[in-house]
Formats: structure tokens, sequence, C-alpha cells
């Protein structure tokens, strides 16, 4: 069980519908919360981008969802560019310090620690439990097996790209909206 003592609670991204996160966003958020208010770390980052034609990203969506729930803006980073996991976690890296929680999928997380400590992250994992089909559970078993192979950390996805010229800079806070 995690102990305090974190720098981050990083929630990795999931989808969003209209500026609502869905079920496995609201469960990673949820989870984030709680670990946030059990005094886990100070700040909570939430990371994910927007598909093509979508008005607002994961990460702003995330951040706004918590904020409702009584987290603080100041303590609220929202990584509005990524696309994949291994982006989330490398467009958020310049605002990361010290140990860092990443919650996500109880499937997902093990190829989300490969992918941080690959990045030179100090990370940990909280797995969000849920009903995840097995077809879930195999693909993030391939994709594991892909990495330790050596091979590059997207496999026909959307590509390696570099943080965003501004990734130096704070990502952003909550928008306004629904």
């Amino acid at each position: 069980m995690a102990q305090p003592g974190y720098g981050w609670i990083v929630v990795l991204g999931a989808a969003q519908y209209g500026g609502r996160p869905s079920p496995a966003l609201e469960r990673r958020l949820e989870a984030a919360l709680a670990l946030y208010q059990r005094g886990l770390a100070p700040r909570v980052a939430v990371a994910g981008g927007g598909l093509p034609g979508d008005r607002y990203s994961e990460g702003e969506v995330g951040c706004r969802y918590l904020r409702s729930k009584g987290i603080p803006r100041e303590a609220l980073l929202c990584e509005t560019q990524s696309q994949t996991t291994y982006e989330n976690l490398l467009f958020l890296k310049p605002h990361l310090s010290g140990r860092i929680l990443l919650v996500t999928d109880a499937p997902h997380l093990p190829r989300a620690l490969f992918l941080a400590r690959l990045l030179g992250l100090k990370a940990e994992g909280h797995p969000v439990e849920g009903p995840y089909p097995l077809g879930y559970w195999l693909k993030e078993t391939l994709y594991r097996l892909w990495l330790y192979l050596g091979l590059k950390p997207l496999p026909g996805g959307h590509g390696l790209r570099n943080p965003p010229p501004d990734a130096s800079r704070s990502p952003g806070t909550p928008a306004k909206g629904p």
C-alpha cells in the first residue's frame, strides 16, 4: 500500500466525452482524489490530450473534475497535449520531482511503470481495480513484452513525438466549462 511522501500523484489519461470523464477516467480520478485526501502527495497531475475535433482534452477535463471535488487549483497540473502513455509521462516529466505515484487501470499499470522508469522517473503505482476484460490484460501484456524486448515504446501507435516546445513551462490549469 502506498505511503505518504510522494511529490506527485499522476493520473494517466483516459477518454473524455464532451467535457465529462469516461467511466475509466472517472475511476482513476476518484482513486487519485482519495489518495490526495489521505495526504500521500501535495499535488496531482492529470495527463492527456484530445482527439481531432474534441473541444476538451483529457487533462483539462480531469483537472476540472478534481477541482470540483475540492482539490485547489494550485495543487493541480494539467497536461493537455499527449496522445499516449509514453507522452503522458514524457510531457509531464519536466514538471515532476521526487517520487511519483501513478494512478491507472490495473492492467495498464505494469507498462506505465516500465515507461516511467525508462524515462528516469521515480515511480510507484496505484492500480485502479475494475471489471477489465481479458483482452485488455492480454493487450497490455503484449505491449510490455514489446517494451522488454527493447523495441520502440509505441508499436503502431501515434509514433514517438518530442514534448511540445512549451513543455518547460507549466502545462496549464483547468479550463472553465462543463
